[in-house]
């Protein structure tokens, strides 16, 4: 090995232990105060990171731009400034989440349409639960899984390793289990035969053959058909589900939808289209009773469909 690559090796560590220091000291830091002082210590630091990273307003923009373009300028930047405050109880929660017991949280957190959910699972073929990142993503799943629901979570790797321990670490404290996405799709049958509950963030945007465009606020989204095809394949039922802040109750609640019905025509590639389009309405639908609590600022429409200009 060379100086140069072996000076490259020792940086790349040393930023892979910074980052993590940097995690746990916000993590702990937030957990200690006050769920107040909390949350303005969290908007603060959101807010840096909005400065430090003006792509995320650019982007966030461009984005409203094309879901709502009867929107004005000064709509658009009150959802993102709602997003900023939403992202930021989002980090609160998560760094209280290994000291929650099910009585604390419920003072905070209540359900909508649990018969929903219990129904699905009683059928015993598994359970496909369709999410994005709206409201409190990380805070959904734990709730569930400390209330006795425990859950698979597909989700990708994060970048730096010791931070993808730690969260991980408290993802799965109640029973939780992880999907890697890299190689999910076995684990994911394997799931829905032992009579399971996965769910999936599916408002992400993907590049075909793994993703198919479906409408998305009106504008094709390559989005990712994996869910929608096992769904078929094994008769799993699939329901849309969230954990949205609703300020008039001043509480997280997380929200069962009723089972969205599956195409099963026999044409596999049809019926891959037509079931995502269906997940991604039920998406669409939460995201738009909270504009303010979607994560705006990943850019969802950036893969075109063939000999389409990029919107970006």
């Amino acid at each position: 090995m060379s100086e140069t690559t072996k000076r490259k090796a020792k940086h790349g560590r040393l930023r892979v232990w910074a980052e993590y220091a940097l995690v746990w000291v916000v993590v702990r830091g937030l957990g200690m105060l006050p769920r107040h002082c909390a949350r303005c210590a969290a908007n603060a630091l959101v807010g840096g990171l909005w400065r430090v990273i003006p792509r995320m307003e650019r982007v966030g923009m461009r984005n409203l731009e094309m879901a709502y373009p009867e929107m004005a300028e000064r709509e658009r930047r009150q959802v993102l400034r709602g997003l900023r405050r939403s992202l930021a109880r989002q980090m609160v929660e998560f760094s209280r989440m290994q000291r929650y017991t099910r009585e604390s949280a419920s003072k905070l957190i209540e359900y909508d349409g649990l018969e929903n959910y219990l129904a699905a699972r009683e059928r015993g073929r598994g359970v496909l639960v369709v999410t994005g990142h709206l409201g409190a993503w990380e805070l959904s799943s734990f709730y569930h899984s400390l209330m006795g629901y425990p859950m698979g979570l597909v989700i990708r790797r994060l970048d730096n390793p010791l931070v993808d321990k730690l969260v991980n670490g408290v993802r799965c404290l109640h029973g939780n289990k992880v999907l890697h996405k890299d190689d999910f799709a076995r684990g994911l049958l394997g799931a829905m035969r032992a009579g399971e509950t996965v769910g999936i963030l599916m408002d992400t945007n993907m590049t075909p053959p793994q993703g198919v465009f479906v409408p998305f606020f009106g504008v094709e989204a390559c989005t990712a058909s994996g869910l929608a095809r096992v769904a078929v394949k094994t008769g799993a039922a699939v329901l849309p589900g969230c954990l949205l802040w609703e300020p008039e109750k001043q509480k997280f609640v997380l929200h069962f939808g009723g089972e969205i019905a599956m195409q099963a025509t026999g044409d596999d590639e049809r019926d891959a289209v037509e079931n995502t389009a269906a997940c991604t309405r039920a998406i669409e639908g939460f995201v738009r009773r909270h504009p303010e609590q979607w994560l705006w600022v990943h850019r969802r429409w950036k893969t075109r469909p063939t000999g389409e200009t990029g919107l970006y």
